[in-house]
Formats: C-alpha cells, structure tokens, sequence
C-alpha cells in the first residue's frame, strides 16, 4: 500500500519520549473499546525501554504517532517477551501491526538468541501474527515463573480470573516461540553498535 511506505518503524531511542503520553492514551483507548483487560504501564517504564533499545515505535512521515511495541526480559534473559502492541486507529488496516511485530521480533531474536519468547494476547490479529513467527499455543505453566512478569497483570481488568486459576489460565492465551534461526526484519548496524555500547556499559 502507498500509505504504507510513509510510515518509518524503527528501534526506538530517547528522543521518541515526546511520544510515550500518546502512546499511553492510545493503549488505554484501545482497551476501553475492546473490553478487554491491558496491563497499565507508567510513562517512565515506556521511556526506559525506549532508552535501552527494547521498543519499537512506527511513524508517520509528518511526524504522528503509528503504532508501538516493547520487549522485556525475564529469568536472566532466559525469556523475553515482546509486549504493548498497539496502532493507532488512524493507521489501522494498513500493515503496521505486523511491520512492527516483525520488528520487535527480530530485535528480540538478535539480542537474546537462545531464549524463548512468548506472548499474552486477546486479540485474534497478535495470535495470527504469531503464529507466522512460529510461536505455538503453551499452556501458562510454560511460561516465565518470574514473579515481576505476573506483577504486571495487576493491572488488568481479568486479573482475578488469574488469581482464582492460580494462574493456571486466564482470558489471554498463551503463546511460546522456541528459538530458530529465522528473522524476518534486518536491525540496522547503527542500532546493533548503540546495543553493544548499552551491554558494555551494563557489564561496567
């Protein structure tokens, strides 16, 4: 599609802060119109991952927010899950999503080859879009037993159905990438030596 090739999406880096109040508003509406339950994030949380390459911001050529994703890391890195995906309505239908999902992917593919990643989604497109990756249907004992990961949930409307199942099951299903060589986006090298500068100064 036309529109398509005027929306960038990158590796997202500090100076896409500005945009982290509207991503927000963004997710929240998102939630309110599907009725169903989203993990609250805080703006610095967003604009960490931003700092630390672990997001995926889409823009368009004039400057408005697209779309947006990010990744976290659980267990020593030995999980990584690639979370937040949302597109704003005005750039919906046009292939963002999966661009950006491809994105986040391969970054998380790259920076962490060896571990599984997984996803906690409602929504029918993120479960297709996933499972193009290779991700499969797990059940919730299959994934992280980071208890950080399941604080996040606090937030989320459906969270008491997680407590009753002693987190066994929920209203999200729940999806596991084991690791393969496949990336389906290339990460620029300017954004590999900003992440190999971000693990020196971690390692010091």
């Amino acid at each position: 599609m036309e529109q398509e090739t005027e929306i960038a999406v990158l590796v997202a880096g500090s100076e896409h802060e500005v945009y982290v109040d509207t991503i927000l508003d963004t997710i929240a509406e998102a939630a309110k119109v599907r009725g169903t339950g989203i993990a609250r994030r805080t703006h610095e949380y967003l604009a960490k991952k931003m700092q630390e390459a672990k997001a995926v911001i889409a823009l368009a050529a004039d400057g408005r927010f697209a779309g947006f994703s990010y990744i976290e890391t659980w267990e020593q890195q030995q999980y990584v899950t690639t979370s937040g995906l949302i597109v704003h309505p005005d750039f919906r239908g046009l292939g963002v999503a999966k661009r950006i999902k491809d994105l986040t992917f391969s970054l998380a593919r790259t920076r962490w080859p060896h571990a599984k990643i997984f996803s906690l989604t409602s929504g029918a497109a993120v479960m297709k879009m996933n499972t193009e990756l290779g991700y499969k249907p797990v059940t919730f004992a299959d994934l992280t037993e980071d208890e950080a990961f399941w604080r996040g949930c606090e937030g989320c409307v459906n969270v008491d159905i997680l407590k009753r199942t002693n987190r066994r099951y929920c209203i999200c299903t729940a999806m596991l990438f084991d690791p393969t060589e496949q990336l389906p986006a290339k990460i620029p090298d300017s954004v590999l030596a900003r992440i190999r500068h971000l693990e020196e100064l971690e390692e010091n």
